[in-house]
């Protein structure tokens, strides 16, 4: 196989183009190549006067390493596929194992067992991803919060209501099996070679849906409304699930526990500690998010050319006097902002965009780092700050699950806002004009009031005085992580810790990966 990179196209150039940019590079005919297949997609927008795209490629064709030699082009080579295979299954137990949590992880998790001839019990706390998409609308539109089928917990994880970005810094060889999955389920073809590859949270939906009637059909009992709540086990060795069902209570058998909780199943948490697993406190962010006008963004990043380009995004960090980072975070072109609690008492913003990304606003997370030190205690110390800060945005928003928003201008003089300004804020129930301080620690205040400003240098327009600043976010990644040694086993033998929850993870690629590689070392031992 034949790779072919940094091969340029201007914007409306078309599938034929490509090719003899191709066939030029490789110094052969258009006609002699056959069928392209596209590897990466990119835009280039370093010189706004000329924003094109960049396009890496493979063929294959007689004679790939005399081409490759004489080729008169740059950046050709010759590269050898690598299909993913699956491990030989070794497993005696007559048990079936437990998958616990049906996010990305747990999904991938379930599926490669499944498919390796070991068909799982997949428990999930929350509904199926209509009945959940229908409590989270209710809740949305002012209705009450369903604790257990939220944004964060039911089919599809917390992920189902996001981006569906499939950006990951890994470089795993699972990745490409991943991608191969979530196109056969229903995903756009183009994840599999964009730079920025997302799903949209719309497709997405069907997507997950699509993977758990494959579970089905390869036999997995699937359980919804069915909540880990204990552990049995003698000798170090786990034997059996407590199980909170809709019928009550039952006990469930289980030596092999894939444990994918998601990054919010706080009461797992506490059951876990309870139960003496080892754990960890580990760092993660919290801040706001914040919303522009994709069209001010767009021209910003792509100069004249926005219109006839994608909705842009962005990628921000800066490390300021004070010793403190910030950066954006799971950024939605032309998206919205979700309320996206799971407990009752707690404000929790997230975004989420439609495959289309046609909102109006595009919003990212702003956060700031903090670790173990900021939250002195015992391992679930983390979440008791995330929970301490969730209360203070409830309170602060009306304790109706209406969110604090402030104007930018008004955050950086450090001034109550009294309503918004152009840009309209897209958090629904809807929003409580105020002061962002009084829901964020001091530091994380001062580091956001600090950093709107030298972001503004690398993204002009950032600083708007009518962005909005809605919070609070505290969701970023877990605050613990279930330590696991290189059997991918807790110390109690049979728990397998997976995912972000698990504290393995960030996103719904690397969650996936770690779902399949954890896949593999049930099935081996």
């Amino acid at each position: 196989m034949i790779r072919i990179g940094n091969l340029p196209l201007p914007i409306g150039g078309d599938g034929e183009l490509l090719k003899k940019r191709a066939a030029r590079a490789l110094g052969v005919r258009p006609g002699a190549l056959g069928e392209l297949t596209i590897v990466r997609q990119s835009i280039d927008a370093r010189n706004r006067g000329n924003v094109h795209y960049t396009y890496t490629v493979e063929v294959s064709m007689p004679g790939e390493e005399r081409l490759v030699k004489n080729a008169p082009g740059r950046g050709i080579s010759l590269v050898q596929p690598q299909d993913y295979v699956f491990p030989k299954v070794s497993r005696r137990s007559a048990l079936p194992p437990v998958v616990v949590g049906m996010g990305p992880a747990g999904l991938f998790a379930a599926l490669y067992l499944a498919r390796a001839g070991l068909p799982c019990v997949v428990l999930e706390r929350g509904q199926d991803v209509d009945a959940r998409t229908a409590a989270v609308e209710q809740f949305w539109s002012g209705g009450a919060l369903d604790p257990e089928s939220n944004v964060q917990f039911g089919e599809g994880g917390a992920g189902t209501f996001s981006d569906g970005k499939l950006t990951t810094g890994t470089h795993d060889g699972r990745i490409g099996a991943v991608m191969d999955t979530l196109v056969a389920a229903g995903a756009p073809d183009d994840v599999k070679y964009s730079h920025k590859a997302h799903v949209g949270t719309d497709v997405l939906r069907q997507v997950v849906k699509n993977m758990r009637l494959e579970l089905q059909k390869l036999g997995c009992d699937v359980r919804f409304g069915h909540r880990l709540v204990g552990l049995e086990h003698g000798g170090g060795q786990l034997s059996a699930l407590e199980v909170e069902g809709p019928q009550g209570r039952y006990t469930l058998p289980c030596d092999a526990l894939v444990l994918a909780p998601g990054h919010s199943a706080r009461d797992t948490f506490a059951m876990l500690a309870q139960a003496g697993v080892p754990m960890e406190k580990k760092s993660f962010a919290i801040g706001v998010r914040i919303e522009h006008r994709q069209q001010d963004v767009s021209l910003s990043q792509y100069g004249p050319a926005w219109e006839q380009l994608p909705p842009s995004d962005y990628k921000l960090a800066c490390h300021l006097p004070n010793g403190r980072s910030a950066f954006t975070f799971c950024v939605c072109p032309g998206g919205q902002v979700v309320a996206a609690a799971s407990r009752h008492g707690g404000v929790v913003t997230n975004g989420m965009s439609l495959r289309a990304r046609d909102g109006e606003n595009i919003n990212g997370g702003l956060l700031v780092g903090v670790g173990p030190e900021d939250f002195p205690g015992d391992v679930l110390a983390g979440v008791r700050f995330q929970e301490q800060w969730e209360r203070a945005a409830f309170r602060l928003g009306g304790e109706r699950y209406f969110a604090p928003a402030q104007r930018v201008e008004d955050f950086l003089l450090d001034r109550p806002s009294e309503g918004p300004g152009t840009i309209l804020p897209t958090y629904r129930p809807g929003v409580t004009w105020t002061q962002m301080d009084r829901c964020l620690p001091d530091y994380v205040a001062g580091t956001l009031r600090g950093a709107i400003p030298l972001m503004d240098r690398k993204l002009h327009g950032f600083a708007c005085p009518d962005g909005v600043l809605t919070g609070v976010e505290t969701r970023s990644s877990s605050p613990v992580r279930i330590l696991r040694d290189e059997s991918f086993q807790s110390p109690l033998r049979g728990l397998y810790p997976c995912g972000e929850g698990a504290g393995y993870a960030g996103g719904i690629v690397s969650a996936a990966v770690d779902g399949i590689r954890i896949a593999e070392a049930v099935a081996v031992n």
